[in-house]
């Protein structure tokens, strides 16, 4: 019996949506699948195809899982954002999308000052 979890995903402009994933399946497909922005304009065209190469997948996720990846590994060790193709669902998560721009690059936030 396949087991569906519950997927929170929050895009850049805050909007929240709830999605059910299968357990087992890669974060980005279960993303991609839906339609949410996973990359930025250009590596959307150009990316690794989710197999941990090229770094333009990244979301913030919690819980975080343990990485399996060595990128994921650095992400974890420096707090970088971890990749989505990386990620197997096999809990409920809390997953933010990042506003890329170009290749993968992460926007700064706006400061809590500001």
């Amino acid at each position: 019996m396949d087991e569906r979890l519950p997927v929170t995903v929050v895009e850049p402009d805050g909007t929240e949506t709830t999605i059910e994933v299968d357990r087992g399946t890669t974060l980005r497909d279960a993303l991609l699948e839906r339609d949410f922005p996973v990359y930025g304009s250009v590596s959307r065209y150009a990316n690794c195809g989710g197999r941990g190469l090229c770094s333009t997948c990244t979301v913030e996720v919690d819980p975080a899982p343990e990485p399996t990846h060595w990128h994921d590994a650095a992400a974890v060790r420096f707090g970088y954002p971890r990749l989505s193709c990386q990620i197997d669902v096999e809990e409920p998560l809390h997953v933010g999308l990042l506003d890329k721009y170009l290749w993968g690059q992460v926007l700064p936030r706006p400061s809590s000052r500001e």
